[in-house]
Formats: structure tokens, sequence, C-alpha cells
């Protein structure tokens, strides 16, 4: 299994005038559009862009009853 590595240089800070007309901008849009966008970002963030997302590996965990 790949390990992905955040990273960090690809977003930076904004002003507050910035800040607040984004959240006005995010707030406007339906849960829908917000979680696409959220993908988008984390495929930027981890260098996933234009690739197929990766499935987790479910054979890793296991779920136990705590007795």
């Amino acid at each position: 299994m790949e390990n992905f590595k955040l990273d960090r240089n690809v977003f930076n800070a904004s002003s507050f005038e910035n800040q607040k007309a984004d959240a006005l901008y995010y707030k406007s849009l339906t849960w829908k559009e917000r979680f696409e966008i959220v993908k988008y970002l984390n495929s930027i963030a981890f260098k996933l862009v234009g690739e197929e997302e990766p499935k987790m590996d479910k054979s890793i965990f296991l779920a136990r009853k705590n007795s």
C-alpha cells in the first residue's frame, strides 16, 4: 500500500476580506457541490489530480467486540 504525503506548499494564506467572500460563496452551494470541491482540493493536496481515487485496503482492519 502506498503512503500519500500531503503537499503543504500547494495552498497559501489569504486576506480576511477574501476569506469572507469565499465563505459567503461556499455557503450558497449545496452540500453535494461542496463535497465535490473538497474531494478536488484533497486530490490537489495529496498530488492525485487526474488519477483514480485510491481505495482503502479493508483487509488491514479488524472489528472486534470488547467484552
